[in-house]
């Protein structure tokens, strides 16, 4: 192996792909991006088993091969180096040298046999979305979506195709979103499918705010996206992911709008007064005024308010700030929908865009059964 690749591009796509290496590999070769070169071109890889991806550099090949190279090592290395063209060649399949003016550096390397192979998705049904679409619609839901929870389908994004549209769902347990958007794809086209959230994080990182359209490849175990110069393909979570119908509110007593940053502020306020094990603040909604209030004994009490198209009985209702800052930041527009019942079941919020979020409400006094058997359903 033997190419000349430009430093900026290489050190891009290595910054890109060393996130997929994994920081304690199985088996040795899982710690290193195979390097292949060929039709003037450099192709990257790594793979942590579950998400693996593939980043392709022009260069210019002067002997075809391919090596795998320490992820972490070959990035802080040419990261380091300051001149514009690097020099990579392989005389063997375990040895590297970088070169670069007078200065040369010789990494040991591992063969290519060693390497997992490319995932095949040949031949599976593909929808095409806006770049900036599916980096915004990832983006409104991953954030809901659990963190290490035993109930190890909340770690992931699902994927719903059905009647020409995808939706993306995402929850906790505790807050739901769901982002819908229109894809071209022949009507027959359905399934399910969930992401791991590794792959999500990934695939937003990719992504660019751009109108060119991006695939995605849906086979039944995996996906890939295509972007441009760069691929991923994920092994999806096998499971049944929960109803999440059951929790998104159909009939509302009271919705109204609400100002969209006026409310973060005042939440980020009044969650100063909260902790830990006490992280609860209490909405009180009366005819055009909502009055939020937390209160620890460690800290002190905050009580602030602001105007809201309320009207009807007074309602009052607990919710977790931080879940609800979450839900306002990733929605749109300078003023939401915000849907209620009663204490004891979940508030809907909306925007102008195909997007929902559901979230739970807190203990006020002692929880009803009523709401045990809304948790219960994710």
């Amino acid at each position: 192996m033997k190419a000349v690749v430009s430093k900026n591009d290489l050190v891009s796509m290595i910054g890109k792909i060393q996130s997929v290496v994994s920081a304690r590999p199985s088996v040795p070769i899982l710690a290193s991006i195979l390097l292949e070169a060929s039709d003037d071109q450099v192709t990257l890889t790594a793979t942590d088993m579950t998400v693996s991806m593939q980043c392709i550099i022009d260069a210019t090949v002067i002997e075809e091969g391919s090596i795998a190279l320490p992820g972490k090592k070959i990035f802080q290395l040419i990261r380091e180096l300051t001149a514009p063209q690097i020099k990579i060649s392989a005389s063997t399949q375990e040895i590297a040298e970088i070169t670069t003016g007078t200065a040369v550096f010789k990494i040991n390397g591992m063969c290519k046999t060693e390497f997992p192979h490319w995932p095949n998705l040949a031949g599976s049904p593909e929808i095409q979305l806006p770049s900036s679409t599916l980096k915004e619609v990832l983006t409104k839901t991953v954030f809901a979506a659990a963190k290490e929870d035993s109930r190890y389908m909340l770690n992931g994004v699902q994927v719903v195709i059905a009647n020409q549209k995808a939706h993306f769902i995402g929850t906790d347990g505790k807050r739901l979103s769901k982002v819908s958007t229109a894809v071209a794809v022949d009507p027959s086209l359905q399934g399910q499918f969930v992401l791991p959230l590794k792959a999500v994080e990934e695939m937003i990182k990719i992504l660019e705010e751009s109108s060119a359209n991006v695939t995605l490849s849906l086979a039944p175990d995996k996906i890939a996206l295509e972007s441009g110069s760069q691929t991923l393909v994920a092994k999806l979570l096998a499971g049944q992911y929960p109803d999440v119908e059951r929790v998104i509110p159909s009939q509302l007593i009271h919705e109204f709008a609400i100002h969209r940053e006026e409310l973060m502020l005042l939440l980020r306020q009044v969650s100063l007064f909260t902790t830990e094990s006490s992280s609860s603040v209490r909405f009180c909604f009366e005819t055009g005024q909502l009055h939020l209030s937390a209160m620890s004994n460690e800290i002190g009490e905050g009580k602030v308010s602001m105007p809201v198209d309320f009207s009807g009985e007074r309602l009052e209702i607990a919710f977790n700030p931080y879940y609800f800052l979450d839900i306002l930041r990733h929605s749109k527009d300078e003023t939401v929908r915000f849907g209620l019942n009663d204490p004891h079941n979940p508030g809907l919020i909306t925007d102008s865009t195909q997007a929902l979020f559901v979230i739970m409400p807190m203990r006020l006094s002692d929880l009803p059964p009523a709401r045990k058997e809304l948790e219960a359903t994710v």
